[in-house]
């Protein structure tokens, strides 16, 4: 006991230090609020790492759902794997305890790395180490079809042998029909900071639309108005739209990339989506976030909206939830009876 004492010590302050240089880039790219920002989450971090990620009882481990159009399990933080009829799609896989060495998983992925089906698209949102994953890349490698990464992205991925596309705002993509496209968002597109001066372009949204089916994924991203309604008159039949609800504090620094639950919800409103599913939350340690916070103000905010849990769909880290199940249809029996089948 007193050696895995020792050891977890010696870790605490490897990744204190890990902290410290990270502080000094935070310093040198963004506010004195960021600085602080990260010091505020290092006491969760500790804690984090001293501790296991909870643990999911009755993971799913068949993810497709034969009765559904349109379903979603959530596996974490942005990871979310969507199903669309036949298709699998999967946004910023991240299947790790931690990222960064630094930050740890306060609860484990919602599915098991070997029961995640062949995923006809994989979708990379930006280069940040929480949603560029390469490890997480490597497990899975052999069920990737095709990976889309932002323009100028494919220069922080290792050589994989699934495909893959950079997509630049607006850019489509499609085969088999499924299609992609390249949506904007307000975020920034480096990986390790000091890039910062020349990945302008590596951030983005996606929407992913298949049979008649619309599904809207924020990626990371801040508000702007202009820019909702735009692609809200671009894709006017969104059936879903996932969208981040944390890092919240502290907002004079988090607004300007990172939408917080009631900007989540204006999103939805100006989309005119049918249904809201927040992400980014709970899995990881969020800033100065306190665990929960994000769900309550949530709630607080969809009541005072009169929103129903129908149309703001918050899932914890494993559920699946059917939005849109196939309509009955009416088939003879062989008695010539009329009867309904799912």
């Amino acid at each position: 006991m007193d050696l895995y004492i020792t050891i977890k010590v010696f870790l605490m302050f490897k990744k204190l230090i890990q902290l410290g240089y990270i502080c000094l880039l935070l310093a040198a790219f963004n506010s004195c609020s960021a600085v602080r920002s990260t010091i505020n989450a290092a006491g969760s971090n500790i804690d984090a790492l001293l501790s296991e990620p909870r643990k999911i009882e009755n993971k799913i481990t068949v993810p497709y759902a034969p009765e559904a159009r349109l379903a979603v399990l959530w596996v974490g933080h942005a990871t979310v794997l969507i199903q669309i009829d036949d298709k699998f799609i999967m946004t910023d896989p991240n299947m790790m305890n931690t990222v960064g060495q630094f930050s740890k998983r306060l609860v484990e992925p919602g599915i098991d790395a070997e029961h995640i089906p062949d995923l006809d698209a994989v979708l990379i949102s930006h280069l940040h180490i929480d949603h560029l994953s390469p490890a997480s890349l490597d497990i899975i490698e052999s069920k990737i079809h095709h990976l889309f990464i932002p323009q100028g992205g494919m220069v922080y991925i290792p050589d994989f042998s699934f495909p893959m596309d950079e997509l630049k705002t607006w850019e489509i993509w499609e085969s088999d029909g499924l299609r992609i496209t390249a949506v904007p968002a307000v975020h920034n597109g480096w990986r390790y900071g000091l890039d910062d001066a020349w990945m302008k372009t590596s951030f983005t949204g996606y929407v992913i639309t298949y049979n008649g089916i619309t599904v809207h994924f924020a990626g990371d991203t801040a508000y702007d108005p202009e820019l909702f309604h735009e692609i809200g008159r671009q894709f006017p039949d969104i059936d879903l739209t996932l969208v981040p609800v944390s890092p919240i504090h502290p907002r004079e620094y988090s607004k300007v990339r990172h939408t917080d639950p009631i900007e989540a919800i204006q999103i939805y409103q100006d989309l005119n989506a049918r249904f809201l599913t927040p992400i980014h939350f709970d899995t990881f340690p969020e800033s100065a976030d306190t665990l929960g916070e994000a769900g309550s103000i949530l709630q607080e905010e969809m009541s005072r909206r009169y929103l129903t849990d129908k149309q703001v769909v918050i899932l914890t880290q494993g559920q699946r939830y059917v939005y849109i199940r196939y309509e009955p249809t009416i088939v003879k029996s062989k008695q010539g009876a009329e009867s309904k089948k799912q």
